[in-house]
């Protein structure tokens, strides 16, 4: 049981005054009847939701924030050493914690396609969809997996010269 307390509930008052306004304006004032509909909000459908996490997951992975804090170019540009011609240069050899706008953006986007293709292996596992279906689902996840796996590892060999991993 809560314990009691000496303040007396706000309603009570001994103040003639403060009941006099609290009561005498509405003794003589009605408040109009209003008939608004309060708007009905409805939910999003669950891929409207899905697309709006999966670019929240895109943004965030290709490093958006550095982009717009840092203001890199967009693509560098190198000299040949043979031919003294300038060759425009995706990403920025050497410098793991820096990057061209382009080489955040691809790398994001083969982030996502491995997300997509993990989603794809799991649609493929739903027993109400026919064999086929889900053959196709699990062959589109395993090829999109493969390629978003295969094309980040040549981006971290471009990135870092020498890594074997």
């Amino acid at each position: 049981m809560a314990p009691k307390s000496d303040s007396p509930p706000p309603d009570s008052s001994m103040d003639p005054l403060y009941h006099l306004l609290r009561v005498l304006p509405y003794a003589v004032l009605r408040p109009p009847r209003l008939r608004l509909k309060l708007p009905s909000l409805t939910l999003p459908s669950p891929m409207t939701v899905y697309s709006l996490i999966l670019l929240t997951y895109f943004l965030v992975v290709s490093g958006f924030v550095y982009d717009v804090i840092v203001e890199p170019p967009g693509i560098g540009s190198t000299q040949d050493r043979l031919s003294g011609a300038v060759k425009p240069v995706v990403f920025m050899p050497g410098r793991v914690n820096g990057q061209y706008i382009i080489e955040g953006l691809s790398s994001g986007f083969m982030f996502v396609v491995g997300g997509v293709g993990i989603v794809l292996l799991d649609l493929a596992m739903d027993r109400n969809r026919a064999r086929s279906v889900k053959v196709s689902f699990a062959a589109a996840g395993v090829a999109a997996v493969v390629v978003a796996y295969v094309m980040s590892m040549l981006f971290v060999r471009i990135k870092i010269p020498g890594y074997l991993g």
